[in-house]
């Protein structure tokens, strides 16, 4: 794949000098992604959706403490690096030059309903905002919207939007509320738009530190912050936010050295937010303090190249993908004290996505 995020490193050192010369979403509700929790659901156990490079999407089943068990795969799906669920389907990207999404039907054995190509390149992000799927594609630097027909099937795309930029790159895409954010590692930027009749409008455009590759964003669930981790500086870029406008803060440190910080996630009450370090192979924990955030520690992710972190819905496991150790390890949060304590881990091939 051309600049393909598997090899990013030898992409990201050519970046750099051009800028120095996560449904589930909304801020104003407390069940958006990337929140530990998800507000109400105390049940034992679950199922999981594994994304990966090459054919198939993972399925397994996780209990009580953790431990995963692998169920299944569902076949004929390239490069499912990204998925999300909507009741009785996914949504998937397939990572590739000529991007697509995929539709499946899981309410028995699972069915793959259609596929859409985004017309763009290396989609690698998905949000369902109503009755419209957007997909974020890295590699071209835009948003596709297709529309989700009554049976889950995903319709003719109806706009597409580049950023603007000597080499930008969408790597992920939110629904708040009214809004749609679009984070752009390429340009520095984090664009606000809305969305009708399935078209986007431009309504905002925040900029971080040049340089900092901003990756992916999770909302406090006061919805009044935002905490944006940034791939190519090892920092986490705190902003106030209202109305559409994301307003740069604060920026601090992920630990010591490169981390290539991957994944940004919240716990439900707000208290704590975790990003997976790369470079590292840790998690770094801080414990917010208002808009600010404390670093408490940076435990072992338990593997090589943490991509992806989840919460499962009672917010007292944390699953980390680990994308060259090929496994999955959960982790059990201490909710008081934030800290994380592996359980057990479970071998699959590139995860690089978790869906719960």
């Amino acid at each position: 794949m051309n600049l393909s995020r598997r090899g990013f490193l030898g992409f990201t050192a050519a970046l750099v000098p051009l800028h120095q010369s996560a449904t589930r979403e909304a801020p104003e509700r407390l069940d958006h992604a990337g929140t530990g929790g998800r507000g109400a659901r105390d049940e034992p156990g679950g199922t999981l959706y594994l994304g990966r490079y090459g054919d198939g999407i993972g399925i397994a089943t996780y209990d009580a403490g953790g431990k995963i068990t692998g169920t299944g795969t569902i076949n004929g799906i390239p490069d499912p690096s990204f998925v999300i669920r909507d009741g009785s389907f996914l949504y998937v990207v397939n990572e590739q030059d000529a991007g697509a999404v995929t539709a499946i039907d899981i309410s028995g054995t699972p069915k793959v309903l259609n596929r859409q190509l985004t017309k763009g390149s290396g989609p690698c992000h998905l949000v369902k905002v109503g009755d419209h799927l957007l997909s974020a594609n890295y590699g071209s630097g835009d948003i596709a919207v297709h529309p989700i027909a009554a049976d889950g099937s995903l319709g003719q795309q109806t706009d597409l939007v580049r950023h603007e930029g000597s080499a930008p790159h969408a790597h992920q895409v939110v629904h708040a509320g009214e809004y749609v954010l679009a984070v752009d590692l390429g340009t520095d930027s984090i664009y606000t738009y809305t969305l009708a009749d399935g078209k986007l409008t431009l309504q905002h455009q925040a900029n971080v530190k040049a340089g900092a590759g901003p990756r992916h964003l999770v909302f406090h669930p006061s919805g009044n912050y935002a905490y944006v981790a940034d791939e190519l500086d090892s920092t986490v870029t705190i902003c106030g936010y209202a109305n559409g406008v994301l307003t740069v803060l604060d920026t601090v440190p992920t630990g010591a050295g490169e981390n290539y910080p991957g994944e940004v996630v919240i716990s439900a009450d707000g208290r704590f937010v975790y990003v997976t370090n790369r470079g590292h192979n840790s998690v770094s924990i801080f414990r917010t303090n208002g808009a600010g955030l404390e670093l408490v520690g940076t435990p072992s992710c338990g593997g090589d190249w943490p991509r992806h972190a989840t919460f499962d819905p009672t917010g007292r496991l944390l699953f980390v993908a680990n994308q060259k150790s090929n496994n999955v390890v959960t982790f059990l949060v201490d909710q008081t004290a934030g800290t994380l304590t592996q359980a057990s881990e479970f071998s699959t091939p590139t995860p690089v996505c978790v869906n719960v």
